[in-house]
């Protein structure tokens, strides 16, 4: 067990775990205290759009991917602050609309290629220093915006109308931050999957959740339980030879259930 420390892509593996850990644990305490997990779910199948007009045109399918998961982050946003639209029906739109495009732009691309399932599913034990490189600059990015405008964060996640009150610039941080959603999504493509990538922005936190409703320490918590879900999802992949994003995701829910029973049974205990 302990020779897989010595393999390189065993070492990008954790690498890009802890930067990936960073960045949902930040973004994704903002999503699930938002209620923004079924937008985060449109905007991560919309992606697909881009992957696939990647491949047709010959660029990065992450590049086009990042553009268009921004695009529709954006649309959707503006699109379900219009009166006569919901916000479902909005996500709805975009979400359809780029899996069409995905799907169309893939099977008309000369290259057509299987690398496909890499992408909705994930492969955490094939990505690059490239990849781990936009992960640490998400992460760095991320850090610093909430560092520097924490408080307006939190008024804005737990009660709009107060932040307005208040004179926040809203609607900025809004879209500001749904670029952020849109980008962490896509750097987290290649590790996890489209299909399975909202879970690693909402499993951690839903777990940490459990223990404190204080904001910043559910992000400290999302970020831990994330990486230790990511370590024991790839020691499940290698001793059952499975995907490593399905086993991460996996191990993650197991460690919800876990914690979830474990309070249960303490605060039983304790009335009794």
């Amino acid at each position: 067990m302990l020779e897989l420390f010595n393999y390189t892509f065993f070492q990008h593996a954790l690498l890009g775990s802890l930067f990936a850990s960073i960045a949902c644990g930040i973004i994704g305490t903002y999503i699930v205290t938002r209620r923004l997990v079924f937008i985060s779910g449109g905007i991560t199948h919309a992606s697909f759009g881009g992957i696939g007009i990647g491949l047709y045109t010959g660029i990065s399918p992450l590049l086009s991917a990042a553009i268009f998961s921004v695009l529709s982050a954006f649309g959707v946003e503006w699109l379900s602050k219009q009166k006569d639209m919901r916000e479902d029906s909005a996500i709805a739109v975009f979400w359809t609309f780029g899996m069409a495009i995905g799907i169309i732009f893939s099977f008309l691309s000369p290259n057509f290629t299987p690398d496909l399932s890499a992408f909705l599913f994930g492969n955490i034990l094939t990505i690059t220093m490239a990849d781990i490189g936009m992960l640490i600059g998400l992460s760095l990015l991320l850090i610093g915006f909430f560092t520097c405008f924490l408080n307006p964060i939190i008024y804005i996640a737990f009660d709009r109308e107060y932040a307005r009150s208040q004179r926040i610039p809203v609607r900025l941080f809004e879209y500001i931050l749904m670029m952020f959603i849109a980008l962490t999504i896509v750097a987290c493509l290649r590790m996890i999957g489209i299909v399975l990538v909202i879970s690693l922005l909402t499993l951690p936190q839903m777990t940490a959740n459990l223990f404190t409703h204080s904001f910043k320490k559910i992000i400290w918590l999302s970020i831990g339980i994330g990486y230790i879900g990511c370590l024991g999802g790839l020691v499940l992949s290698y001793q059952l030879q499975v995907p490593s994003g399905a086993a991460i995701i996996f191990f993650s829910i197991l460690v919800y259930v876990f914690c979830n029973v474990g309070k249960s049974l303490y605060l039983c205990k304790r009335t009794h």
